[in-house]
């Protein structure tokens, strides 16, 4: 057969897995900076940081104190910082009209270029998102270059299928997931990090698109952070993953020709359909 005409460069990619200090926004994006000079030095194209890694995971409840707009001097910095990468990063948006959001930030080059207001907010077990929390209604993405389209959907948000299903049909073929999942947050039966791995490559492998999920570690409350940030290709397969306990920089290469070859063979967004389903008796 002969070779594939189209560019085959690879990017590199980056989950910074962490342990945000709880409400210490200045300690956090001290925390940040390191890592996004570490990832530059490494080559990394895109780094992602764990879910409201600005604030720390029960931050909800003190929203008032934490939330910040987006043109907060703390977002600015590592905009400036993100010089020839493009990092995402969770943080309390504070919104005009006075509403809050469980937000993604993806900055780059001295600039934020898009914000993800999470969509699926978690309120069962030991989560408490729709408390302190509004809802996401956009689900947009971002484009990282010529071949990689970046949605950046916030922990629960990949617990429903429709809104991989959504980004996948609207052309994204890279999803930047920042998580932060405890071991106990949902109740006994469920194995958080077994449950997050059968996630992630059910939706890399079904769609056809690399992931690049950052989980954070340490414990806040009653809570234990189980890390396992990891990159996923195309097929459904762990390109590298982070340990349970550690900070790390987990680093990894993705192959857009692994995207072309994976949509070929199991053609999942070209035959999607809408359907209408109906309860007969």
């Amino acid at each position: 057969m002969a070779e594939s005409r189209f560019p085959r460069d690879p990017v590199k990619v980056g989950a910074a897995q962490i342990d945000s200090a709880y409400g210490d926004i200045d300690a956090n994006v001290g925390k940040h900076l390191a890592r996004i000079a570490q990832a530059r030095a490494a080559g990394v194209r895109l780094l992602v940081f764990p879910e409201l890694s600005l604030c720390g995971h029960s931050a909800g409840k003190d929203l008032l104190r934490l939330a910040m707009r987006a043109d907060d001097p703390a977002l600015a910095a590592l905009a400036e910082a993100s010089t020839g990468l493009h990092t995402v990063f969770g943080f309390i948006e504070e919104a005009p009209g006075g509403q809050f959001y469980n937000s993604a930030a993806t900055v780059a080059n001295g600039a934020t270029i898009h914000i993800h207001r999470k969509a699926q907010l978690a309120t069962y077990g030991k989560l408490k998102d729709g408390l302190y929390y509004a809802a996401g209604t956009a689900l947009d993405s971002f484009q990282l270059d010529a071949q990689w389209q970046v949605a950046t959907p916030i922990c629960a948000d990949l617990w429903n299928p429709a809104l991989v299903h959504t980004f996948a049909c609207a052309g994204a073929t890279l999803i930047a997931a920042p998580i932060s999942s405890a071991r106990e947050a949902v109740g006994d039966g469920f194995d958080n990090p077994a449950g997050w791995d059968l996630n992630l490559r059910f939706h890399a492998l079904t769609y056809g698109m690399g992931i690049v999920m950052a989980n954070r570690v340490g414990t806040e409350g009653m809570m234990t952070f189980w890390g396992g940030s990891r990159i996923v290709d195309p097929f459904g397969q762990v390109v590298a993953m982070g340990s349970s306990t550690d900070e790390e920089l987990v680093m990894g290469e993705l192959d857009y020709e692994a995207v072309r070859r994976a949509r070929f063979l199991l053609p999942t967004v070209r035959d999607a359909r809408a359907f209408t389903a109906r309860r007969t008796v």
